[in-house]
């Protein structure tokens, strides 16, 4: 059953046992993070802890904050309506497994599935519950109970938004997830990577706005295109003038909030996706003041635009990472409207050291990229991005080899794809070693690599959180080769078998184990 609303969902927690209502008066600056990074670190009770509702925020009379709605394994898999991430695997393999038809029966087969997929589509209505406060003149962010999170941070970040921009060439839309610093009651930062959809569509903008000048390779406007998003130079002059419209949705359902950090392949639109876990249509209104669609059922929508010449510098924030990431500069997102509902929620999130609430966010979208993977790598058993590894600087992967050199295939392979590329270090192992079983990783890799022959180095394209990185954004990769190797690849050694006891044997102590284990006194 979909969840139309983040108030629905909200019910759904409470009545699975999975939300605790606070009313000891809090404040957002800081100590709401502070309790919600001991919530999701608890030795005691279930991983993640539960979801949380402040109802008594300072300085906000009535006002809510949902935090930690995703930060658990459980609350992951009902905000995706499925009992293990690899049956939502299942899912979305069996829709790109889609082939042509080559006769009149296989297009019979078809409709079934077409006629399904047709439900998820997107749907524009005439209104919804965001519009019932439109708020065009002497509106401000200081009425919403943004949080600041860590004691460095520059200020307070919106920190779980629903971005949408479009394409100035295609018209297509993307959703995707920014943080948002506050400037001021009307202003924030905009903060995409250079290597996000949304900064293309930026520099994509400001190549139209550019015409002759950027064609001409004028000096500053090219300049500015280049280090937009994380760049180190404000061009002062002869820069392209106009603007970007740019549409914020706070406080989505579940599906659409997932949707939006799901790293989709480029001509599958995000609200399709959200259609597609919800099983059922996102509805979109038209935005008040931009040529923009938010969800109708949004708790807040910020509209506005950013300027094509206006860099400001954003951050330090405390990043996922564990690290504070630093300040840079970034586009301004300057607003023109906000509406909401009546008595809006606050839906945010709090990133830092794992694990919180990210983390089974980021194991979610593991294994929906795993599916999207092996479309272009086959050989492709499993993948697993430990939390530690905070999303980038680790992927262990499992392979069905089959030539030599076909780890270090799959490894540029890797860094090849999407957001995939960031990937500071791939470990490779044969199908026969549990990704997922941290403690087999470390076993078989340790003792299957000569280092000097198996470690390779390339260079590349850096996440920009990286702050070990030689340079912003560029730097060096590690990729290690930890499958057995073959005389094809100059190992002419034997290769030894694993220690397993024989089957018979342990059929024999299965036998007799009841009556040892109460001899032994371990149940």
């Amino acid at each position: 059953m979909p969840f139309d609303d983040l108030r629905q969902w909200i019910a759904a927690l409470e009545r699975a046992g999975e939300l605790k209502r606070i009313r000891t008066e809090v404040d957002p600056i800081l100590e709401i993070a502070e309790i919600t990074d001991r919530v999701s670190k608890a030795k005691t009770g279930a991983p993640g802890g539960p979801a949380l509702l402040f109802q008594n925020v300072k300085g906000h009379a009535g006002a809510q904050v949902l935090i930690n709605q995703f930060g658990s394994e459980k609350r992951m898999k009902m905000a995706l309506g499925v009992n293990s991430f690899d049956e939502f695997g299942e899912r979305i393999r069996m829709f790109m497994d889609v082939k042509s038809p080559q006769g009149f029966l296989d297009k019979l087969k078809m409709l079934p599935l077409l006629t399904e997929a047709g439900k998820f589509f997107p749907k524009t209505v005439a209104t919804g519950p965001c519009k019932e406060v439109i708020e065009r003149d002497n509106f401000s962010l200081d009425d919403f109970p943004i949080l600041q999170c860590w004691p460095q941070d520059a200020g307070r970040f919106i920190t779980l938004p629903c971005v949408t921009t479009r394409d100035p060439k295609t018209g297509k839309r993307n959703l995707g997830m920014y943080r948002l610093q506050v400037f001021d009651g009307q202003t924030t930062g905009a903060h995409w990577q250079r290597q996000k959809i949304a900064a293309e569509h930026f520099r994509q903008t400001m190549r139209n706005a550019g015409g002759e000048a950027v064609g001409n390779k004028n000096s500053a406007a090219v300049d500015l295109m280049a280090r937009t998003s994380g760049g180190q130079v404000l061009a002062e002059n002869n820069h392209p003038s106009g603007r970007m419209e740019m549409a914020v949705a706070i406080g989505t359902d579940p599906a659409v909030t997932f949707s939006a950090i799901v790293p989709a392949p480029p001509d599958v639109e995000e609200y399709l996706i959200a259609g597609f876990l919800r099983a059922a249509p996102v509805e979109l209104v038209k935005c008040e003041t931009v040529d923009l669609d938010v969800p109708a059922s949004s708790e807040i929508v910020l509209e506005g635009y950013v300027n094509l010449d206006e860099l400001r510098t954003e951050g330090p924030f405390g990043d996922h990472t564990g690290f504070y990431s630093l300040e840079d500069l970034y586009p301004v997102f300057r607003i023109t409207c906000i509406t909401h509902r009546k008595d809006p929620i606050y839906a945010t999130t709090i990133v830092g050291k794992p694990p919180m609430e990210d983390a089974y966010m980021g194991k979610a979208v593991e294994r929906v990229f795993l599916p999207l993977m092996r479309l272009t790598i086959p050989e492709l058993i499993d993948i697993n991005l430990p939390v530690e590894g905070v999303f980038h600087n680790l992927m262990i992967v499992s392979i069905r080899k089959s030539y030599p050199g076909q780890a270090r295939k799959v490894m540029n392979a890797i860094w090849s794809l999407g957001q995939a590329m960031f990937t500071k270090c791939i470990v490779v192992v044969d199908e026969d070693v549990d990704v997922q079983d941290l403690g087999d990783v470390t076993l078989k890799v340790l003792n299957h690599i000569d280092p000097e022959r198996d470690i390779q180095f390339t260079l590349g394209p850096i996440d920009s959180l990286d702050h070990a990185s030689r340079l912003a954004n560029y730097g060096s990769k590690m990729g290690i080769d930890a499958t057995r190797k073959w005389p094809t690849e100059g190992f002419t050694r034997p290769w030894p078998d694993e220690i397993v006891m024989d089957g018979k044997t342990k059929a024999a102590v299965d036998a007799k184990w009841k009556a040892l284990a109460k001899e032994l006194g371990i149940g």
